[in-house]
């Protein structure tokens, strides 16, 4: 996907510290025009956003999406569920994979595609204290090996 193609409003970043992420999706999400608005200026915290399987649908709960300053009285709760929009069989395979192996279903970036809001999420597993140990270990060792070889050249 072209940066032409998509901007991204908002980024999950700690998820990819926090779980391992197995398997990326994209999702469409049914907004209010406030909630669009709202988008439009940047104004959503995804940090403890998750995602439910319920009764065959699937909803993005925790997601906040602050309130349009015009908005009045049309203005939306900013923590509502918002139902996402995926195919049955989608829906079906991911809760049956989620029951069976343990595993969470976690926003990672919300951005546009052409005019509509899309949500990227992954199916992801949860990194022990150790698995996070190891994450900060690497990413110092090359930190350090970059170092290296920049101050190299000199």
């Amino acid at each position: 996907m072209s940066n032409a193609d998509s901007r991204t409003i908002s980024e999950h970043r700690r998820a990819r510290y926090e779980y391992f992420v197995l398997e990326t999706l994209e999702a469409g999400l049914v907004l209010t025009g406030t909630e669009v608005k709202s988008l439009r200026m940047g104004k959503v915290t995804m940090s403890d956003a998750w995602i439910r399987i319920e009764d065959g649908q699937a909803a993005l709960l925790q997601l906040h999406i602050a309130p349009y300053a015009l908005g009045n009285r049309y203005n939306h709760d900013p923590l509502r569920p918002r139902p996402l929009l995926l195919h049955k069989a989608e829906i079906r395979r991911l809760y049956g994979t989620i029951k069976q192996d343990g595993l969470s279903l976690i926003p990672l970036r919300l951005y546009w595609k052409g005019q509509h809001a899309k949500l990227e999420f992954g199916l992801c597993r949860g990194k022990k204290l150790h698995d996070k140990r190891e994450a900060i270990a690497g990413r110092d060792a090359r930190r350090e090996m970059e170092r290296a070889v920049k101050g190299h050249g000199r």
